[in-house]
């Protein structure tokens, strides 16, 4: 057999493959189409673009609002560092002789135990209020055995 007969069969052979395979893409193709336009007709479906770009607008607003939320988060936490988060009360009577535990004293830190005392000494004359400021769970003024107990109270509350 001549060479440019197995030529011109082998090639016949191919694209009649190939003209097989394009009817069938063809009619794969066909039968979407039908099955899309059904679905746009019924009023299923809008338009393609307008479903992706609608989509691609709410993903990029939620991520937008995400970086919001986050931001007010993170400024919430550097605030809440220094607001009252610990507290701790002591009652106490400072003079024995004297009748009942109408004296107190009040711790109010923040989450580096910085804050104040409020302490109130109940006499005989009347009530006497002082305050002193704490820094990291101590004071720069002498504390009373109280002052330091309610100071860890507040620290360590069990």
């Amino acid at each position: 057999m001549d060479i440019t007969l197995i030529f011109l069969i082998t090639s016949a052979v191919i694209i009649l493959f190939l003209v097989i395979i394009n009817a069938f893409l063809l009619w794969r193709f066909n039968q979407t189409n039908k099955k899309i336009d059904e679905l746009l007709e019924k009023g299923k479906i809008k338009d393609f673009k307008d479903i992706f770009l609608s989509q691609k607008e709410r993903n990029d607003n939620l991520g937008k609002n995400l970086e919001e939320a986050f931001l007010k988060i993170k400024n919430l936490e550097e605030i809440s560092e220094k607001t009252i988060q610990k507290t701790g009360v002591i009652r106490f009577n400072p003079f024995n002789e004297m009748g009942g535990n109408q004296s107190f004293i009040i711790a109010l830190l923040d989450a580096k135990n910085n804050g104040f005392l409020i302490s109130s000494l109940f006499v005989k004359e009347g009530n006497r209020v002082y305050t002193k400021e704490i820094k990291q769970g101590k004071s720069d003024y002498l504390l009373s055995d109280e002052e330091r107990k309610v100071i860890e109270k507040a620290i360590n509350p069990k």
